[in-house]
């Protein structure tokens, strides 16, 4: 009882902070104002999650295949060498990856989606290698026992077991994805970057905020989709959230 009369306590108190942030945001007229950039953020989030896709896109694309490839018996000996290349792409800071792209590539949308690419294509390749190496031998042995071939059983055994983790990996490479497109403004890609460090640079706070609350909500927003599309489609005797 006591647990639940503080969770009680702090929803009501939640509520009260809102309404007040929303009495103050009325009467100081900062509504308005973020009103007034409403065009600018609804064009600049279409570029934002047309970057997103592009390269989370080809992200899924190479990585799952990868991770696959990565997680055979024969590839056994070279496979975290291997991973150690793709690491690259998360030790090198963002910023970084993204200017020595447009070292090669110039500006525009192809170094951004090619930065944001590199930095995107660890985290599902190693969720999908881990998730295959953490499937139980014993099924592996039932599946060969009955006359499975390898493809038969990467398709019926291996894959459906691993698609939690796999799924995991997508929801956090996809999330940080979004939140990196920013950066991708500074080598002319577009994007809510744009009205966060046009802001800085004018000292606008408005501004800077009316790109970076859009931000934070397209990041809850994929996460929460690929959430959902997990939920439906991880079979339910290996789906935690569906025990």
């Amino acid at each position: 009882m006591p647990i639940q009369s503080l969770k009680g306590a702090l929803q009501a108190l939640l509520l009260v902070a809102i309404f007040f942030a929303g009495v103050w945001s009325q009467s100081s007229g900062v509504i308005d104002d973020f009103l007034f950039y409403l065009p600018d953020v609804q064009y600049l989030a279409v570029q934002h999650l047309w970057l997103t896709a592009i390269s989370g896109g080809l992200a899924i694309l190479v990585a799952i295949p990868l991770g696959i490839v990565l997680s055979r018996p024969s590839m056994t000996r070279w496979a975290e060498s291997l991973m150690q290349v793709l690491n690259v792409g998360t030790t090198i800071p963002t910023l970084a990856v993204l200017a020595l792209s447009m070292s090669f590539l110039g500006i525009g949308t192809v170094p951004a989606v090619f930065g944001l690419f590199v930095a995107t294509l660890l985290p599902i390749t190693r969720n999908t290698y881990t998730g295959l190496k953490g499937v139980d031998p014993a099924l592996m042995e039932a599946a060969a026992g009955i006359g499975m071939s390898s493809t038969q059983r990467l398709l019926r055994v291996e894959l459906p077991n691993a698609l939690y983790v796999i799924f995991a990996g997508m929801r956090t490479a996809l999330t940080i994805n979004v939140g990196t497109v920013p950066l991708a403004f500074l080598i002319g890609a577009g994007g809510l970057g744009e009205l966060i460090f046009t802001g800085i640079d004018l000292y606008d706070p408005v501004m800077m905020l009316a790109g970076a609350i859009p931000t934070a909500l397209l990041a809850i927003v994929v996460d929460a989709l690929i959430a959902t599309v997990a939920f439906l489609l991880v079979p339910r005797g290996v789906n935690p959230s569906r025990a």
